[in-house]
């Protein structure tokens, strides 16, 4: 008889294996991307004054603007060919 395979939970799946160092939780996080929410009251003698609902998304920079670093090439190029036009007259 073969040992039953134990299905992941969905941090395991998530995660990654049990001996992960903190690093690669982080990097596996922010490959994926997190969404944290929360709620902001500020009141003053039991009146609320303020309140606010915040949403913040961490995610690597190239997962949400994939596209982005070759326009940021572009523009670099760009900006520094017009730089040194400009130095040599």
């Amino acid at each position: 008889m073969s040992p039953r395979k134990r299905r992941l939970t969905k941090a395991e799946a998530i995660l990654g294996p049990e001996d992960a160092s903190l690093l690669d939780i982080v990097d596996n996080l922010l490959n994926k991307g997190v969404v944290l929410n929360g709620d902001l009251t500020i009141g003053l003698a039991q009146v609320d004054l303020v309140y606010a609902r915040l949403s913040l998304l961490l995610s690597a920079a190239d997962r949400v603007l994939p596209d982005e670093m070759s326009d940021f090439r572009q523009r670099h190029r760009a900006r520094n060919g017009s730089r040194r036009r400009r130095s040599r007259a």
